[in-house]
């Protein structure tokens, strides 16, 4: 997979499927997952449906920059966010979502694409958000799923999927490997699948296995605050999709995100979770193609 500069000491891994003379549709991914989660039968599905598709590593995952420089102890952090100590929090986080934003939009420009559909899924839907907020005029349509606003008041998981989140997983491969059927918590209960959770978590972990990046990325979402008072003025064409089964982003993420733009086609979908079940992507490709259309 191709790596490019995207700014100053910043290079992101990507893939592309399609036609580039076809209309761009950048994927971002999500909380510590790496470009792999876009799963590439999902990819190439999307495009064969008149896309050229982006998909890449954010920062701090994959095979894109890390930021070994700065280490962040998770339980550090978000000991000194819970006590309100917000000055320490911020100093132990190098980065924002706007740096994200920024990087997400710097590889749109290495690869000539002055304007683009962006999807966002999960924490990927706050950087999302973050593009057509900060950057209008390089983004064609926002799609924002199984994602939030920013708000404390929505869209927070249910104890049991923070407590899977936030808990340690072994550095050991197998284990490693094993541990993934823990994300059951928030997947999508009538399709849940634990060998297909197990055989992405083997993928990445083969790829490029780096859990330092998480607790920075973790921080960049938290102390990036609301972005409520910018969606209430967004005037980009959006599109809202959330899963009715999702227990890490509570639905009403998605259900304010879509109240707060004008104009915002919300797509609430039965049986879905924190994930893209294979069962569910005709209907999820249909929403995409007719929105970026």
């Amino acid at each position: 997979m191709p790596i490019v500069d995207v700014s100053t000491g910043i290079s992101l891994a990507y893939e592309t499927f399609g036609d580039p003379g076809d209309p761009p549709v950048l994927l971002v991914m999500g909380f510590g997952a790496q470009m792999l989660a876009w799963h590439e039968d999902f990819c190439r599905a999307l495009a064969d449906r008149g896309r050229y598709v982006i998909r890449y590593d954010n920062r701090d995952c994959g095979l894109s920059t890390t930021f070994d420089a700065h280490p962040v102890d998770m339980g550090t952090f978000i000991a000194a966010v819970s006590s309100g100590d917000i000055p320490a929090a911020r100093a132990m986080v190098p980065y924002r979502l706007l740096d994200m934003a920024e990087d997400g939009l710097g590889l749109l420009t290495a690869l000539r694409v002055e304007r683009a559909h962006v999807v966002g899924a999960s924490m990927g839907g706050m950087i999302a958000q973050t593009m057509a907020l900060s950057f209008p005029e390089r983004v064609l349509t926002l799609t924002s799923m199984m994602s939030s606003t920013g708000e404390r008041e929505y869209g927070q998981p249910s104890p049991e999927a923070q407590a899977v989140l936030f808990g340690p997983r072994p550095a050991d491969r197998e284990g490693y490997v094993a541990a993934a059927e823990r994300e059951l918590v928030w997947a999508s209960r009538r399709y849940a699948d634990a060998e297909a959770l197990r055989e992405s978590a083997a993928a990445q972990y083969d790829r490029a296995y780096y859990p330092a990046g998480i607790a920075r990325q973790l921080g960049a979402m938290v102390l990036s605050g609301s972005r409520a008072d910018g969606l209430r003025g967004l005037r980009v064409p959006t599109l809202v999709i959330h899963g009715l089964d999702d227990t890490l982003i509570d639905p009403s993420g998605g259900i304010r995100t879509a109240e707060l733009v004008p104009g915002a086609e919300l797509l609430l979908v039965p049986d879905m979770g924190h994930d893209r079940p294979r069962r569910l992507w005709p209907r999820i490709i249909d929403a995409l193609a007719a929105h970026t259309g």
